[in-house]
């Protein structure tokens, strides 16, 4: 049995497309094909079901998938052991992630990261949608949204802190709202979809709905008008940090903290055998914001 062509297997299990899969250990789409069809009649079993836009495994590919892992895993740790296959990660890395996030904290860490690993190359969706991974063929996204597939795999990487902030012209035209319950005496700029505020009080959670004229759907958005003074809003600390360290923002309700569970999560296919450009993109960065990031100091 070629170790080559279980390789390629278990990176179509995670990718569900053998073109991706070929393209990610260095083979045409036709040769990736010929050699699934090879390790098939090896087997002889039918391990993918082929559809003209992706593929899944059949009953017997997914009995064989974990078998395929371990006998992979075994390899790496033989070779291991004697100090063997010492190259450094290599191949292209395909990440999805939110655009703001991504220009404002991950751009910055790629310059090490390049130094560091000059045999990878990273091909980046930057997009406030959610891409589908297997559907978009990426092997790791950062995300600030809940995991809802169980199918994939969340490591924290770091905070997600949210809080309520405003300009100082603003504050100084209107007031300070001193408890929750004023702010519906405030113009309040929303997220869409973001209308409800929850809040923790000394009597316990207490969620408000908020009302103003402006309403947008990207985060930087909602940072600069609030800068602009066009009223409150809720915003990420990693987004407004900036702005808040210069004077151009101001912490509202500071004593009465948001009701949130948020954290910028990275998710990847669920997979024992994680290709090493990935586990070293993950560790790169989770050491890069440290425990503690940079914009929480």
């Amino acid at each position: 049995m070629n170790i080559e062509h279980l390789k390629l297997f278990v990176r179509i299990a995670a990718t569900c497309n053998i073109s991706q899969a070929g393209q990610d250990l260095g083979l045409s789409a036709a040769v990736a094909s010929s050699h699934i069809s090879k390790l098939e009649t090896d087997l002889g079993v039918r391990l993918l079901h082929r559809t003209t836009r992706k593929v899944s495994l059949t009953e017997e590919g997914l009995a064989f998938l974990p078998h395929a892992e371990d006998v992979l895993n075994g390899v790496e740790a033989a070779r291991a052991a004697i100090g063997a296959g010492s190259t450094k990660p290599s191949g292209t890395l395909r990440l999805t992630m939110p655009a703001s996030f991504g220009r404002m904290h991950i751009l910055p860490a790629l310059p090490g990261f390049f130094t560091r690993y000059p045999e990878i190359k990273l091909d980046l969706k930057l997009s406030d949608t959610i891409s589908d991974l297997v559907e978009g063929g990426f092997d790791l996204a950062i995300r600030n949204s809940a995991l809802k597939d169980s199918t994939l795999v969340a490591k924290k990487l770091t905070t997600d802190t949210r809080l309520l902030c405003a300009s100082p012209d603003y504050l100084a035209t209107n007031g300070h709202p001193e408890h929750p319950s004023a702010l519906a005496e405030h113009a309040c700029i929303t997220l869409a979809g973001l209308e409800h505020w929850s809040f923790q009080t000394p009597q316990g959670h207490q969620t408000i709905k908020v009302q103003g004229q402006l309403r947008a759907d990207n985060g930087d958005a909602i940072r600069e008008a609030c800068q602009l003074g066009l009223g409150i809003t809720i915003n990420s600390r990693w987004s407004a940090y900036k702005a808040l360290r210069s004077g151009q923002l101001v912490e509202v309700l500071p004593d009465y903290p948001l009701e949130s569970n948020t954290a910028i999560w990275l998710v990847y296919p669920s997979s024992r055998l994680l290709a090493p450009k990935v586990r070293v993109f993950i560790d790169y960065l989770v050491s890069y914001f440290g425990e503690i990031p940079y914009w929480e100091k």
